[in-house]
């Protein structure tokens, strides 16, 4: 099981990447588009072509949901940054709210796999585990030095209460 505290957000911060719009029946099905942008986002260095990055790590922004867990959202892989002011074209952001946050920390293993474990596990943990209920406003991830090494990763999922 993973482990869960909670943290409030003062201020909200941009995360500047590469925007996707998806659902979880079709991640889950094998026909989704996360795998694939994590793919070009190494092969292709996009990181490098985040400005004004404030941070080594990278982030994932789940926000415009139509509904809950179940609806379409925008999946947003990049990084944090300082100004979202003259962002290269292909290049959008997200704002993560400021609020109250549940914060799961995986498991460590191979990376695909804890976080496919978490998700599971957050999609049938009942709002009493999670200390409130989901806003399903914006959730995140952050893959930082735990995460360096994917065989062996340990990431956080932030999720809005």
């Amino acid at each position: 099981m993973s482990h869960i505290h909670h943290k409030t957000l003062h201020g909200p911060i941009a995360v500047a990447g590469f925007q996707i719009r998806t659902n979880n029946a079709l991640e889950m099905a094998g026909r989704g588009q996360i795998r694939q942008l994590w793919r070009r986002f190494f092969a292709e260095n996009l990181a490098a072509q985040i400005p004004n990055r404030t941070s080594n790590s990278y982030y994932v922004v789940y926000s415009n949901y139509a509904s809950d867990e179940n609806g379409e959202y925008d999946y947003l892989l990049g990084a944090p940054v300082s100004s979202i002011d003259n962002l290269p074209s292909g290049i959008t952001f997200a704002a993560i709210a400021t609020g109250n946050y549940a914060v799961v920390t995986t498991e460590k293993g191979p990376v695909e796999a804890v976080m496919q474990t978490a998700w599971r596990e957050i999609w049938s943990m009942p709002a009493a585990d999670l200390g409130g209920k989901r806003s399903y406003l914006t959730d995140y991830e952050v893959y930082d030095h735990r995460a360096a090494n994917p065989a062996d990763a340990q990431v956080e999922i932030h999720l809005g209460l």
